[in-house]
């Protein structure tokens, strides 16, 4: 038997509940009534950060790769022509053209950008584990982990440059993007060029230092073998002066265009910012739509990346049991992050107040690339792809404030 008390509860619940839910428009389809409540962005998190004996995680699913492999190898068995596409062909994807042009120049539009804004908002970099801060003064939240910082993990942090925002990526010059690899021997021998630039070149960008192979005709695929049939020279280098061979072509004089950058014609910090972000999405969304015709490899452990459809033969990979390997990659698909690592800072909502960010405040701080931290800082307006590691809907309490919080 229930006493008074507990009768009366029940009563009161089941006239007051139906009554009170029906106001809200479908919570009794919700899984969780409480759903209802939340508003803005959900906090998505960041990419978590590998350990040393950990695989990146891959592109394609490990059993679609095995049935593609198996398909191969019955093709290989069986001699009969097999029809390629562009660019597996060596041909260029003709939509793609007006994309890779609007890429190479929106990357120096960027890099010129990041230079300008970085002349006005200081970046600060640890000189032992590695991390960026935008801003001044630079945070005190304890995350410094590695061998030789301090007991404290406190930072040691010295003035850093553009080079910390934007890191540089490399890719061997490819003269055939199907042609053969590049050996161990030819290591020195190759140019190493910024990959997104590489990724331009043979999706059709023409830059007179980077000679690349244009061909004419397809070549076609016999037996798993790659047959051309256009002559080894193109028409318009049979005369071979400016070219020599160490396995791949390279010209002599070589000058360094490619590293200059585009002179901004402004003196509002504000302004650079907004275009520099700009920039920034555009060479993000034109580097997928490249990486979804013309493939990418990089290794598995390290952050060697080789635009082109195979990876090169070069045995310098010191990550994890590289001795198994004999120093050479565990290649497979790359992603945008591997051509453009992002790196993560720590958000600054008010920059000009001049407080630090402390660590027993930590986990209300948000993050975001350190491109959109300089940017944002300057004056540019983040975009909404941004919100869900941004935490803006988060209060960040006082310290005196802390214990209050629920």
């Amino acid at each position: 038997m229930l006493t008074r008390r507990v009768r009366n509860l029940v009563k009161f619940h089941d006239i007051i509940m139906p009554s009170s839910t029906e106001n809200f428009v479908g919570i009794i389809n919700l899984k969780h009534p409480c759903g209802m409540y939340s508003t803005g962005p959900v906090w998505t998190g960041l990419p978590r950060k590998l350990k040393k004996d950990e695989r990146k995680p891959l592109v394609t699913h490990i059993t679609e790769l095995k049935r593609k492999a198996r398909k191969e190898r019955k093709q290989r068995q069986m001699v009969e022509e097999k029809i390629l596409g562009s660019p597996e062909n060596g041909l260029l994807v003709k939509n793609l053209v007006t994309i890779a042009n609007e890429l190479y120049a929106s990357r120096r539009e960027l890099f010129a950008c990041v230079s300008r804004v970085a002349e006005s908002i200081l970046i600060y970099s640890c000189s032992c584990c590695g991390e960026v801060h935008v801003g001044h003064p630079p945070h005190l939240i304890k995350t410094c982990n590695v061998a030789g910082s301090q007991a404290s993990k406190e930072h040691s942090w010295k003035k850093g440059d553009a080079e910390h925002v934007l890191p540089l990526v490399e890719s061997f010059h490819l003269y055939d993007r199907i042609g053969r690899a590049v050996s161990h021997k030819e290591r020195l021998e190759v140019d190493r060029i910024p990959a997104i630039v590489e990724l331009c070149i043979q999706a059709g960008v023409d830059i007179p230092e980077y000679l690349t192979r244009r061909r004419n005709f397809p070549a076609y695929n016999l037996a798993g073998k790659i047959i051309d049939f256009e002559k080894q020279f193109p028409n318009e280098d049979e005369s071979g002066k400016d070219i020599y061979t160490y396995g791949f072509w390279e010209k002599r004089k070589k000058s360094n265009e490619d590293n200059k950058l585009i002179d901004i014609q402004c003196n509002d910090a504000q302004a650079i910012a907004v275009r520099g972000m700009e920039a920034w999405e555009r060479v993000h969304s034109g580097t997928s739509k490249l990486m979804q015709k013309y493939a990418v490899q990089t290794c598995g452990y390290c952050p060697e990346v080789q635009v082109g459809p195979k990876g090169h033969r070069v045995r310098n990979c010191q990550a994890f049991k590289h001795q198994m390997r004999d120093g050479q990659h565990a290649w497979q698909e790359a992603t945008v992050d591997d051509l453009i690592p992002p790196v993560y800072v720590w958000h600054v909502r008010d920059h000009k107040s001049g407080r630090p960010l402390v660590n027993r405040s930590k986990k209300y701080y948000g993050m975001l690339p350190a491109v959109v931290e300089l940017f944002s800082q300057a004056g540019a307006k983040v975009s909404d792809n941004y919100a869900g590691v941004m935490r803006e809907d988060v209060a960040v309490p006082e310290v005196d404030e802390e214990k209050w919080v629920v």
